[in-house]
Formats: C-alpha cells, structure tokens, sequence
C-alpha cells in the first residue's frame, strides 16, 4: 500500500538513519567504527550542527571506520555500505529512493533536524528502517522514532549511561521499545539486524505525520495540521498548532515539542530580562549625569528627582541581576560577560 496504509515488508532492514546532538561526535566516531564494511544497509546521519559554517563530520566518520562517508548531495541514491552526513542548514531526508536536502522549517530551532530524517525514512522504507539515537539534550529524536517503530522499524539508543548527553536517549526510551547498547557496540548489533528479514505488518501513520513529512519534503502549507493553542512559536511568533499532546508545529511550519519549546521560553525570558538589566543601568547613568547637571545650575529640587530615579533603577537593576546570577562572586560558573543571555 501506498506510504501511510498498511505496510507488508519481505526484505531485509537496509537503512539505519542515525541523530544525534551535544556530545555526538564521538558516539558516532565510536558506532562507525563498528560497521563492517560489507554492511548491506545506507547510513544516513544528522548531527544537530550550527546553521552556519561548514561541518567536518564527513571526514571525521570517514577516518573512523571501514565504510565510506561524504556530506550528503541533492538526489543521490541511497547506497548500501556508504555513509552520508546532512550538510548545516538542510534537512536530510529520503524521497523514494534518493536522498534530498531541503531548506524546510527548522524542527526544535534546528535544520538539519533529526526528527525530519527519520520521519521520512518511516514513510518511504517503513519496517526497512533502523533509527539509532545518541546523545544529545531534550527529546529530539523520539517522535521520529516512534513514527519508525509504528511502521515496523526498529530502534537503538545509545545506553544513557554511556552517553554524555543523555536526554535524547532517554526520551525515545520513555516513548518505544528501544535496544539499549553502548555507542562501541552499536556497529555489530546495527549489522545483526540487517542481516534479518523486516517482513512484518507495519501500521498506517497517522495523517499528521505525512502532512508533516511533506512539509519538510515540499513546503506544504501546514494550516491543517493540529489545533491552535495559547502558545507563540519561538522563531516566528506566531501561533502553534498542538499536532500530538506535546508537539505543536506553527502556521509557518516550524515544529516544537513541549521540552524544547520550554528551553526556548526560558531562553526567551533570559534575553527579556537581560535586556531590562542594560536598560535600568542605563537609565542609572543618565540619572547621575542629570542630578550633576541640575547640581551645577543649583536646582536642588531636581536634583533631589534624579537621585531618587538613579536609586529606583539601581535597586531593580540589581534585583534582576540576582535572580539572573545568583552564583557568588568569583564563582567559576558565573556568566564571563554579565548582560549577555546564556547560549543555548
């Protein structure tokens, strides 16, 4: 049947999609090395990268194993024993048979993201797919997953405790069954699986995911897709559509779970709160210059204003700033240039 009914497989698993985020380097370097180069499957990796820049990855997973590994390009086919690497600022996704970047809506603040791999990779190969998770923070990767495991696939995550990060792992164990297996042992385990047949009954998607998919894939218009409510999207402020309990994607099409949506509020109010800190200090200087100024044509009564205003900023200023760092002086982990908001 046709990408979102009913799926009957009678092959082998020939594709291993793998995400990862903070901490995933080395976890991948770790996996790769573990393949062996007569793997019967293509390898398709999203590392949550900078937007901008280039990325080394190519080279570094093409030195750690025995299996070739380039940046992804427009309409390759999808190979058996070869690696690609999503390029920053493109989704990699697989369409029929081919890979394809996209410059989609970026999915938790991220393109490439890797719940848009493996999303597609549910659509097209359905049981076909193995979905490996690594380290990383928040919960990326679990709708993804749980998109593969409906479809017949099956999961792999990287042991939390193993895992430098291991929210992202975590996650995808909170929602599916998932092996769990140290990065170093992945390569085997990942070559085990595609050595067996996939042949099984996968369910159909849900229509949200398809919508979804073909958002990332073509830039559908996403106004169907959920129900409005009382959240803004962090990227557009426009309103987000709830697509499951804890997911919501906006009208232009940038999606968000709940966690990473919640880390992008507190960023938000960090930078808020930030800036009103600039702002009261600045308004204290200018109270200092005013009062001398008034001080010098001897008009007390102003003087007396200023001083009062210089007092009122600098007792809020410094009440945020409180609540903004509240480590000791000298604390090492104290922000190197206070007024600037953390980095996410």
């Amino acid at each position: 049947m046709g990408s979102g009914g009913v799926l009957v497989q009678a092959t082998h698993r020939d594709l291993v999609v793998v995400g990862a985020s903070a901490g995933g380097v080395e976890a991948l370097r770790a996996l790769v090395a573990g393949l062996p180069e007569d793997l019967p499957a293509a390898v398709a990796v999203v590392l949550h990268v900078p937007r901008t820049g280039t990325s080394a990855l190519a080279r570094i997973l093409d030195r750690a194993g025995p299996l070739p590994a380039t940046t992804a390009r427009q309409g390759e086919p999808v190979t058996p024993g070869r690696i690609v690497v999503a390029p920053p600022d493109h989704h990699l996704v697989v369409v029929d048979g081919r890979f394809a970047l996209t410059r989609g809506p970026t999915e938790n603040g991220h393109r490439p993201a890797v719940d848009a791999l493996f999303r597609s990779a549910a659509v097209v190969r359905g049981a076909r797919t193995i979905g490996v998770v690594l380290s990383g923070t928040l919960d990326d990767g679990a709708a993804g997953c749980a998109a593969i495991r409906r479809r017949g696939g099956a999961v792999i995550v990287q042991d939390p405790v193993d895992a430098l990060y291991p929210g992202m792992p975590e996650a995808v164990r909170a929602v599916v069954p998932a092996a769990v297996l140290p990065a170093a042992a992945m390569g085997p385990a990942i070559a085990a699986l595609t050595r067996r047949s996939a042949e099984g009954r996968g369910r159909a998607l849900p229509d949200h995911v398809l919508l979804e998919d073909a958002i990332v894939r073509e830039g559908e218009e996403v106004g169907v897709v959920g129900t409005p409510s009382e959240f803004s999207c962090p990227d557009c402020r426009g309103v987000l559509n709830q697509v499951e309990p804890t997911r919501f994607r906006c009208q232009v099409g940038h999606a968000w779970t709940a966690a990473a949506l919640g880390d992008a509020q507190d960023e938000a109010v960090q930078r808020a709160l930030w800036t009103a800190v600039r702002s009261l200090e600045e308004r204290t200087a200018l109270a200092v210059r005013m009062a001398d100024a008034a001080t010098e044509r001897g008009d007390e009564r102003r003087v007396s204003h200023y001083r009062e205003r210089r007092a009122e900023a600098s007792d809020a200023a410094r009440v945020l700033r409180t609540l903004l760092n509240p480590d000791p002086p000298g604390d090492p982990r104290a922000p190197e240039h206070p007024g600037a908001p953390p980095q996410r």
